[in-house]
């Protein structure tokens, strides 16, 4: 596999259209690209005016057991009628595989921004949230990981260090943020704590509004604690966020029980994604894409503030955790 393939270098818009023709799709509009940094993702319309999404997999990053796990995960969950985008068999497989590329098609779902700050959908999110759960809790994933301290901060933490990237005259310092951070976070994660397929990545920007929620993109699918398909919704300050929270967890359990327990994990789950982040982004370099929309990553002020952050994080970390109203 070169470089070029792994950034994407030589799907051009030829390539697409045959591989798609070669499964019986026939593009009748141009390929739109739709945000994605990761993979490449486009909508398109066929000669029929159904429209469809296809999605090609970044080469190297998931073996071909992985994706497919988050394939049946995802055909599993709409057979359960969960409103989400589950991908397409097409002669015979869901992922097909032309020129070196991997790719699966999608029913576009068309929907509006899904709004932070109304309790009436994040009611209904966490409606669907406790179903995608009750799904979830059947199995485990065996192919996918699970949220943990290695993936999330150990590695990233080496790549880090030998990073060029990173202003070599403040590397010192936000190395030893970064280490604060992780032993905080070690003092306070729970690996006895239960663990089920997640959607993974489940923040706003997955989430559709058409009449109620559509989930998308479960590329980041793994097994973890139920609590990390809850933190991203919330926004605000402490008590804004408790009274949504709150809101989540009573309509979640009408169809799956909460361990309350896993609230203390919310903020060391926020500091293992700020780590992993930075790593991603480091890793993804050589993708012309990321240098075009992250010029920010080689400034010396942007790792300022990331090391700022950590420090931050660190004292959040330190707090009791967010909690419900007593007598919730």
């Amino acid at each position: 596999m070169t470089d070029n393939v792994f950034t994407f270098q030589t799907l051009h818009p030829d390539i697409i259209m045959d591989a798609l023709f070669e499964q019986g799709i026939r593009v009748d509009s141009g390929l739109t690209p739709l945000n994605s940094y990761e993979n490449r993702v486009y909508q398109f319309q066929d000669e029929d005016r159904k429209r469809y999404v296809v999605k090609f997999y970044r080469p190297q990053r998931w073996t071909n057991e992985q994706i497919l796990e988050e394939h049946e995960f995802a055909l599993e969950l709409a057979a359960d009628e969960i409103p989400l985008a589950a991908p397409l068999i097409l002669n015979g497989t869901s992922l097909p595989v032309y020129q070196g590329y991997r790719f699966a098609v999608f029913p576009s779902l068309g929907g509006r921004q899904y709004e932070t700050d109304n309790l009436d959908q994040m009611e209904w999110v966490g409606r669907y949230l406790g179903r995608i759960h009750q799904t979830g809790c059947r199995s485990r994933f065996q192919h996918r990981p699970t949220i943990g301290i290695d993936e999330y901060l150990i590695e990233p933490r080496a790549l880090l260090e030998t990073s060029s990237l990173i202003p070599a005259a403040l590397k010192g310092a936000f190395l030893k943020a970064t280490d604060a951070l992780i032993a905080a976070v070690n003092a306070r994660w729970d690996n006895s704590a239960d663990t089920l397929r997640l959607h993974g990545d489940c923040h706003p920007g997955n989430i559709l509004w058409r009449d109620g929620p559509l989930f998308v993109d479960l590329d980041d699918a793994r097994n973890g604690p139920a609590v990390q398909d809850l933190w991203m919704l919330l926004n605000g300050d402490k008590a804004e966020q408790r009274m949504q929270l709150e809101t989540i967890i009573e309509a979640y359990e009408e169809f799956t029980p909460f361990n309350v327990s896993e609230l203390a994990l919310i903020e060391p789950l926020r500091a293992m994604r700020m780590v992993y982040y930075l790593a991603w982004l480091i890793r993804r370099w050589e993708d012309p894409a990321f240098p075009r929309n992250f010029p920010w990553l080689t400034e010396e002020d942007y790792w300022r503030r990331q090391t700022a952050t950590f420090h931050e994080q660190v004292r959040v970390l330190n707090e009791p955790p967010l909690q419900l109203t007593p007598m919730y």
